[in-house]
């Protein structure tokens, strides 16, 4: 079966079409980057607005590219939330809209989920059970990972996600939006022997973690110098870049001995970090255990984890069918066109 994913839950619109037999067949993004580089982070309106204007051009072209050869979707798989309400509610009107119309199931997605399966979509996908690092621009969570469906969340950053506290820092240090690349790139330059700033909630016991205060470092260490000249800058963002790093790699280490799982998966936007992937290497090297991330473009927002996360779903309700003659809730949802988005959305809350 074949099916069309539809990602439009913050600033990037993204589509993709996933194959059951096949795999991945296509996928595309329109970056909204530029719409909101001026104001240093995204702009919710905007953010919709940009999502209706390329949501459809991107969709035809998937539909009509070599890839797919104008072969019929089977579903379609949508971000029904977390994220931005407005931008949410285009993707969800667009999804159900094409399925009333082609008479096929449309299925709302969690978007972290989306993230958490991404790396399934590599030629050697991890096998459950593992923990999940979800690192992004509005998340940042240690996930137990049973099996599919089956997760629990065992730590999360109690302010900032790790994302979005990059964001902040290359403001603050006068980079460009988004944060997570400038500040990487910056920091190549930077002598790590300038700075230093502490590793938040490392030292006491647990997975929680908190990245506001390393803005308050950035800040405060910024307005210290009398010259704030770019060598300086490269100095600051490497400090604070290996600080959100080591924390990471220590709480990802934690959560693999406390959980008793040997693999760990990485994803989200922050999970393209290279200085974070080989921290993560190096230590799980030293620990024995496996870690896996998805490619670089499928860590930040992409339609391909959306469809494959659908294409899952759709198995399972087709799995469940056969054993049961009445219809189950999200089988009648499917097929009745109603559907709601939900900005705030637990991962625990999946059924």
């Amino acid at each position: 079966m074949r099916i069309l994913g539809i990602e439009t839950s913050c600033d990037d619109t993204a589509a993709a079409i996933y194959d059951q037999q096949q795999g991945l067949i296509a996928n595309r993004l329109s970056s909204q980057v530029d719409i909101h580089k001026p104001y240093g982070g995204v702009v919710p309106e905007l953010a919709a607005r940009d999502h209706l204007a390329q949501v459809f051009p991107l969709i035809d072209q998937l539909l009509n590219g070599d890839e797919n050869r104008g072969a019929a979707m089977d579903a379609i798989a949508y971000t029904a939330g977390p994220g931005l309400a407005g931008a949410l509610l285009v993707g969800a009107s667009v999804a159900n809209s094409l399925a009333f119309a082609w008479d096929i199931p449309a299925m709302g997605v969690h978007h972290m989920e989306g993230h958490l399966l991404a790396p399934m979509l590599e030629p050697q996908p991890p096998d459950f059970p593992f923990v999940a690092l979800l690192v992004s621009g509005g998340h940042t969570m240690l996930v137990d990972v049973a099996a599919h469906k089956q997760y629990k969340i065992i730590g999360q950053s109690l302010d900032d996600a790790a994302g979005e506290a990059f964001d902040k820092t290359a403001r603050l240090l006068g980079l460009e939006y988004p944060g997570g690349p400038a500040i990487a790139q910056c920091a190549l330059g930077g002598d790590a022997a300038r700075f230093h700033f502490s590793r938040p909630m490392t030292n006491r016991p647990g997975l929680d973690m908190s990245f506001s205060g390393l803005k308050t470092q950035v800040l405060t260490t910024a307005g210290r110098q009398k010259n704030l000249d770019a060598q300086t800058i490269a100095d600051i963002a490497l400090a604070f870049e290996l600080a959100v790093c080591e924390t990471l790699v220590i709480k990802c280490s934690r959560a693999v001995k406390i959980s008793g799982r040997t693999r760990l998966v990485v994803a989200g936007g922050v999970g393209a970090n290279q200085r974070l992937r080989q921290s993560l290497d190096a230590e799980a090297q030293k620990n024995q255990w496996e870690v896996f991330y998805p490619k670089p473009e499928l860590c930040t927002d992409n339609g391909a984890m959306i469809a494959y996360a659908g294409s899952l779903r759709l198995a399972n309700i087709h799995n469940d069918s056969r054993h049961d003659d009445s219809p189950n809730d999200d089988s009648v949802k499917m097929r009745n066109g109603a559907f709601d988005v939900y900005p705030r959305w637990s991962l625990e809350e999946i059924m």
